[in-house]
């Protein structure tokens, strides 16, 4: 089973690029999160195994 992920960064490239790199090796990206208050809301709402944040 794949595992869950929330990525927060503040620049929408570095989203991506992560979110990209995590997808081909067979990771699920749960949600996105610009800045930290949004990554808290999201982390209720998707519950990640993981969070990356920068």
């Amino acid at each position: 089973m794949a595992k869950n992920i929330l990525i927060c960064d503040d620049a929408a490239f570095m989203r991506m690029m992560i979110k990209d790199i995590l997808t081909k090796n067979g990771y699920n990206v749960a949600g996105e999160a610009e800045n930290g208050m949004k990554a808290v809301e999201k982390f209720k709402e998707v519950n990640p195994d993981l969070v990356l944040m920068d």
